[in-house]
């Protein structure tokens, strides 16, 4: 009696750790579409069915062994020779039952999950396009003229341990993509340079971001929140700093969003072309400097030896101005990695970038690079 008292007390406990321990699940993250709500299914199905193989196979080897012991008697069987029904039989049940589980049990709601992610018919509410740059992702709402830039902000201290790291280390971006709750949104992706991956555990879907190709997907989430995933395609050097953030809000917010943002681009589109003075544009270029150049050219401008030169005293930061608006629009200096900005930033902020980058650390060149001088340079070789 005290036995079992005590082995009641030791389960009570147990099941008290398990609940302590609910937030350090192992699970899938809650789904919020109906995509992530079937692939939850079929995972769950596939698990139980898996367990009670494993399970049943584990019990028939078990009794095998203890009651084909040598101990009583037991001899091996003498399998040589052709194999007679038997055999046959044991060798063609176990395939069989995999062509039932697979086309079967897990097969047609498989199907039916795929089938919901591939419908990309033309009745969505809202079309995305999501493009993938080394190493940032860019947001456009074709229809509604909108188009930004996502990028990490973890600090940099963070990055190199010189601070605590924060609740959602390298998952934070300084534009999250907002989009509407109950809405059936159609995502296309595409990318300007190597193969990214765009991926949110909770919706359910991950799709690749290639070079060249348009590529879409749909999704219609059910609970407004913040939502997090990263890129999940090898990408390149900074490949883990690409994260994905999507903050997804009623129907009234987002018409709100939307509308802040298309004055923003307006606003932005009038400053493209206003001439600033040096310490403006210095002040402009740091923050995106910071934002986009020091993972590759460090904060003292020294680069990385062997992939990217330093810019403190090089030829590029300190000659030519349309030598040096070239590199950012066009990337490609031999011997480097460097990518291409001409997509990825606005003219006025590439003309900011580099007016700080020539008169940064040794750099004192006094040049400032207005956008109008890149928008004559955007296309030239």
């Amino acid at each position: 009696m005290r036995g079992l008292k005590q082995l009641g007390l030791g389960i009570m406990a147990a099941l008290g750790s398990a609940v302590v321990l609910a937030n350090y699940s192992w699970n899938f993250p809650e789904p919020v579409t109906p995509i992530a709500r079937e692939t939850l299914h079929v995972h769950n199905l596939f698990m139980v069915v898996i367990l009670l193989i494993f399970f049943s196979v584990l019990a028939i080897m078990l009794y095998s062994f203890w009651s084909h012991r040598k101990s009583r008697g037991q001899k091996a069987a003498d399998f040589v020779g052709p194999k007679s029904n038997k055999q046959w039989f044991w060798v063609l049940l176990p395939f069989a039952c995999l062509l039932v589980l697979d086309y079967g049990i897990f097969g047609i709601p498989a199907f039916h999950a795929v089938h919901m992610y591939e419908d990309t018919r033309t009745d969505a509410d809202l079309v995305v396009k999501v493009t993938g740059s080394q190493w940032l992702w860019q947001y456009e709402y074709p229809s509604e003229g909108v188009r930004f830039n996502s990028r990490l902000v973890t600090p940099r201290a963070q990055i190199d341990n010189k601070e605590p790291k924060g609740q959602n280390y390298l998952l934070e971006v300084d534009n999250p993509l907002v989009l509407p709750v109950g809405k059936k949104i159609r995502f296309i992706t595409t990318s300007n340079d190597v193969i990214h991956s765009w991926w949110v555990p909770a919706f359910g879907v991950k799709r690749d971001a290639v070079p060249g190709f348009l590529r879409e997907f749909w999704a219609t989430i059910e609970k407004p929140g913040i939502y997090r995933g990263q890129c999940s395609e090898l990408c390149g050097k900074e490949h883990g700093f690409m994260p994905v953030v999507v903050k997804v809000v009623s129907q009234e917010d987002f018409k709100a969003w939307l509308a802040e943002k298309k004055g923003s681009v307006a606003s932005a589109a009038v400053d493209d072309g206003k001439p600033l003075s040096l310490d403006e544009m210095k002040a402009k270029g740091e923050k995106i400097y910071v934002t986009t150049c020091i993972p590759c050219h460090q904060a003292n401008g020294m680069g990385i030896p062997g992939a990217f030169p330093p810019l403190n005293g090089s030829k590029v930061a300190t000659g030519p101005v349309d030598v040096h608006i070239k590199t950012v629009l066009n990337g490609g200096r031999p011997g480097t990695a460097m990518v291409a900005f001409g997509k990825q930033l606005s003219n006025a902020d590439i003309a900011a970038v580099i007016t700080y980058e020539r008169n940064a650390w040794d750099n004192k060149t006094g040049d400032v690079v207005q956008s109008a001088q890149v928008a004559a340079l955007k296309g030239a070789p």
